[in-house]
């Protein structure tokens, strides 16, 4: 078995986009045998401030019309989550449970939020989570998310999504992102970023 660490925030589209296309890719070549253990990156925690709703709606558009428009079909901005730290408390109970309990809730959070525009800080959103995938969990707990992220400080993670393959670390490797001297964003999809990082999962 072959693990694949992410440290990204559940909150985070780019971290979306980034496992959407692992998985398709793991999917096209039979690997089963690799796995994502996504740890905590709280981005609420790195900024000092929560995630603005309004800003992440703008970095979806951006991505729908430049990289896919099939992704975040149902995302809604008004039910962005104030917090994304009991969903990250759940995905750690989740992995604390086994790899491939893990990988399901850290996977299907983000489908709740993204493509079905579910709150995931909504308690109920998360016990049924929790009760579909069989974990228990503190959603107040934030020891283990605090813990991801001190780990993550030392080993130098640059944001969210940050992956620790084989053959070495990538920060967003899927996507090309930047601003023109307007400050306006600019997404394509990195298919040599892609392939390199990819390379280094089912190497």
């Amino acid at each position: 078995m072959t693990v694949i660490e992410v440290f990204a925030d559940v909150a985070c589209p780019f971290t979306h986009v980034g496992l959407v296309r692992f998985v398709e890719r793991r999917a096209e070549l039979g690997r089963d045998d690799v796995r994502l253990r996504v740890r905590a990156w709280p981005l609420e925690v790195v900024n000092g401030q929560p995630l603005d709703p309004h800003f992440i709606a703008e970095e979806v558009a951006d991505i729908r019309a430049q990289v896919d428009p099939a992704l975040f079909a149902g995302f809604r901005e008004e039910a962005f989550p104030a917090t994304s730290m009991p969903a990250l408390a759940l995905t750690a109970a989740a992995y604390a449970r086994d790899l491939p309990t893990g990988e399901a809730v850290a996977l299907e959070l983000r489908q709740l939020l993204f493509e079905q525009g579910l709150d995931i800080a909504d308690e109920a959103v998360l016990a049924r989570v929790a009760a579909r995938h069989g974990v228990e969990a503190d959603l107040d707990a934030s020891g283990p998310v605090m813990a991801d992220h001190a780990e993550g400080v030392d080993r130098g993670v640059i944001g969210s999504p940050h992956f620790f393959t084989p053959t070495g670390g990538f920060f967003c490797p899927s996507l090309d992102v930047g601003r023109d001297e307007g400050g306006e964003l600019h997404v394509s999809f990195d298919p040599a970023g892609f392939d390199r990082f990819v390379a280094g999962c089912f190497a």
